[in-house]
């Protein structure tokens, strides 16, 4: 009997700590979601022109959203408030809204990519920016002893040490803007044709007018028609009266 009630408490002793294990919540995971904007703010206020086109652009939230829901990561490169700065006066100005996107874009890989991948990437690397025709927009790496460049083309810059650098993110500071080589006054789509003669189609006069109608003498008024039929007219009374006296 006393061997019976001491199982009985042990088996209720095990059945309350079961209950107490299974109620417990599951604990949550060490890291939560990463964002883009945390581990900017987090580096120090250096980055704020850059946080702003990342919110405006939308391009933030999709970043955080692909980083968040891919297996490939993603690469930030941050350019700090004075490479913003240092752009030439009304650079930014210039851009369409479109064009904002595809520079914020630009900045963007849609993979992780570790500071030593870097130094031995196959050029070029695609980036997020796609343009309207399809275009992709491409970046080129070069690496030489533990150092890494970045040329659009256009701009070349180094790369720094990660403000980020575990998966599925890795961020890092530019001192420079990306600038596209495509928004550039150096590449042949943004300039403008050169105006000459041999441009001008034919037919058609600089102003536009139509070259062949403007060669043409222009009619006589009317005044001017009806003053040359009465001289005319006068001239051959004078000579018919005149053959009358010599007949």
């Amino acid at each position: 009997m006393a061997k019976g009630a001491v199982s009985l408490i042990v088996l209720s002793v095990l059945l309350v700590g079961l209950g107490d294990v299974e109620g417990q919540a599951p604990a949550p995971s060490p890291g939560g979601p990463v964002d883009i904007f945390a581990v900017l703010e987090k580096a120090g206020g250096n980055y704020g022109i850059f946080i702003k086109f990342l919110n405006t652009t939308q391009v933030g939230n999709q970043v955080n959203i692909q980083v968040n829901s891919s297996t490939d990561g993603m690469t930030v490169f941050a350019p700090t408030d004075n490479a913003f700065n240092n752009l030439p006066s009304g650079t930014l100005n210039k851009l369409s809204d479109q064009q904002k996107i595809l520079l914020i874009q630009y900045h963007v890989l849609p993979k992780f990519y570790s500071f030593e991948d870097l130094q031995t990437v196959s050029n070029p690397v695609r980036t997020q920016a796609n343009g309207p025709d399809g275009q992709t927009f491409g970046l080129n790496f070069t690496g030489q002893n533990n150092q890494v460049n970045v040329s659009s083309g256009a701009v070349e810059t180094q790369v720094y040490n990660p403000l980020r650098k575990d998966p599925p993110l890795a961020v890092y500071q530019l001192d420079k803007v990306l600038l596209p080589l495509e928004f550039t006054a150096d590449h042949p789509a943004a300039k403008a044709p050169t105006g000459s003669a041999s441009s001008t189609p034919a037919g058609k006069s600089n102003d536009g007018k139509n070259a062949t109608a403007a060669k043409e003498p222009s009619p006589a008024p009317n005044g001017a028609g009806k003053m040359m039929s009465l001289e005319l007219g006068l001239v051959s009374g004078i000579l018919m009266f005149c053959m009358g006296l010599l007949s």
